[in-house]
């Protein structure tokens, strides 16, 4: 067998598909914790299993997204880059030159990522494959991009791509215990600068009340159920932009933006947007649904890791795994964050984008959800509803401001308007395109003295803070409606 097509293979079937990695894990560590064949299975199944109904909550949240995007660009009349990680990948990795280094590179870096969990305080296992190859999209390429070789590029994106995959969960453990309640798993996904980000405003905007301990009339308590008040917020929000485009250009390209079928013109345009925040709704508790059977099932197994495989192994997980610490929080974030996208984009509109000679950056809905979702949780935790509004308003400004400085160090490797939309590629994808200017040689060695310091720095940093027990805001704490079993199915 050709061993690059195995690489390959594996890379994108096992490490790409987050489903078969958390089920491979999950099994191993039962394993290693001698449990019955039985379990073994039943275990290994279900940890598969919340992860394919947590990726179909997903999509039927950005199937819902898609059209809720149209409506506010048509309704503003903007236009401008959409950061999309999904689309900036696949156009890469059609690329034959740059797709098989990229595999070779993630490949290798999920390896070595585990040897930096083995002899380093940094025992975190990251769990979120679609992110580990986006980042190693980012590495690859920008090297490659630099006249480096493909040695040496593999080489390049495998280290950093393993580094940012065990310093980053520790960096920001000390707010995931904090909204957690010190339960035993870690934030795996690279939007991380800005979850530390917002659990440091939280702190500095002051402690108010959580946005799970609402005080309201009777007649409206409904709303404390997470599902019908994500439903009936978004039916508000989609009718209002629905209406305003009807307004802005009229029934047939309303229609043509955003959707609503052959029938009934305008009032089947309103329909079908209705049904699309029922929808999204919907979504949103398949997602959590999905979190607590992976929960249920990957904890006690990495207990099994952590005795024989990486002691103190702790598994990364992917940003939905917050979301029922504090569904409320969820949807102010996520609300936040796009109103933080559209003030970005018109401060670069009318003064820095003309300035530095940057792209105007539109809000793409999908990471302005999954991010400004988990921004508002984090936020939360440390200072309640100010916190969550704040923690999500800044993290749309910077998924847009990283965002417009990112993309000229993608055109400038042949990939013109388009970036990436979560903060962590988009901080990393500029440090790693700055020193990558070197050239060749000089910027692999460049990057690997960026990672040597950053493994440096987190391990200082989970010894200092994490190990001793520092928490923002004080002690673990989580209330008790928004701590979430790890045993739940």
């Amino acid at each position: 067998m050709d061993v690059g097509y195995l690489f390959n293979w594996i890379s994108s079937e096992v490490f790409g598909k987050p489903a078969y990695l958390i089920g491979i894990i999950t099994a191993i560590g039962l394993i290693a914790g001698r449990r019955k064949l039985g379990d073994i299975i039943s275990g290994t199944a279900k940890a598969t299993l919340g992860y394919v109904i947590l990726a179909a909550g997903a999509g039927i949240v950005i199937s819902a997204l898609t059209p809720f995007g149209a409506m506010i660009f048509g309704a503003t009349g903007a236009n401008g880059v959409v950061p999309t990680n999904e689309a900036i990948t696949a156009l890469v990795n059609a690329k034959p030159a740059f797709g098989t280094d990229i595999a070779y590179a993630m490949f290798f870096g999920v390896l070595l990522s585990l040897v930096i969990a083995r002899l380093t305080p940094l025992r975190y296992i990251f769990l979120t494959g679609h992110h580990m190859l986006f980042m190693a999209t980012v590495l690859t390429v920008v090297l490659l991009s630099q006249k480096a070789t493909d040695t040496l590029a593999v080489i390049g994106g495998a280290i950093g791509l393993a580094t940012m995959m065990v310093v980053m969960p520790a960096f920001a453990h000390p707010w995931t215990k904090k909204l957690t309640g010190g339960q035993p798993f870690a934030i795996g996904h690279f939007n991380t600068l800005s979850y530390i980000t917002s659990g440091f405003l939280g702190q500095w905007v002051g402690k108010s009340k959580s946005t799970e301990e609402m005080e309201l009339p009777d007649a409206i308590k409904w709303v404390r159920d997470p599902m019908v008040a994500t439903a009936a917020s978004m039916v508000i929000l989609y009718l209002v932009f629905a209406v305003a485009l009807l307004a802005r250009v009229g029934e047939a390209q309303a229609i043509k933006d955003a959707g609503g079928g052959t029938v009934g013109g305008a009032g089947g345009y309103l329909a079908a947007q209705f049904g699309n925040a029922l929808s999204f709704g919907a979504g949103v508790a398949v997602i959590l649904l999905g979190v607590r059977t992976i929960l249920g099932e990957i904890v006690p197994a990495f207990a099994g890791i952590a005795e024989r495989v990486v002691p103190g192994a702790v598994p990364a997980l992917d940003i939905p795994v917050m979301y029922p610490f504090a569904p409320n929080a969820v949807i102010i974030g996520f609300l936040m964050s796009v109103v933080g996208g559209l003030v970005g984009f018109v401060v670069l509109s009318v003064w820095l984008g003309p300035w530095l000679a940057l792209p105007l950056i539109l809000p793409g809905m999908v990471p302005h959800f999954f991010d400004g979702a988990g921004a508002g949780v984090f936020g939360n935790a440390t200072g309640g509803r100010r916190g969550a509004v704040l923690g999500g308003f800044v993290n749309g400004l910077l998924i847009t401001f990283l965002a417009a400085f990112l993309v000229p160090v993608m055109s400038a490797i042949g990939f013109v308007n388009t970036t990436f939309g979560d903060t962590d590629f988009q901080w990393f994808g500029i440090v790693s395109g700055n020193v990558a200017r070197i050239g060749s040689v000089g910027a692999v060695v460049a990057l690997v003295v960026v990672c040597a310091v950053l493994v440096a720095a987190a391990s200082w940093w989970q010894t200092h803070f994490v190990e001793r027990g520092w928490v923002p805001g004080g002690a673990a704490e989580a209330a008790p409606a928004e701590r979430p079993s790890v045993h739940a199915a």
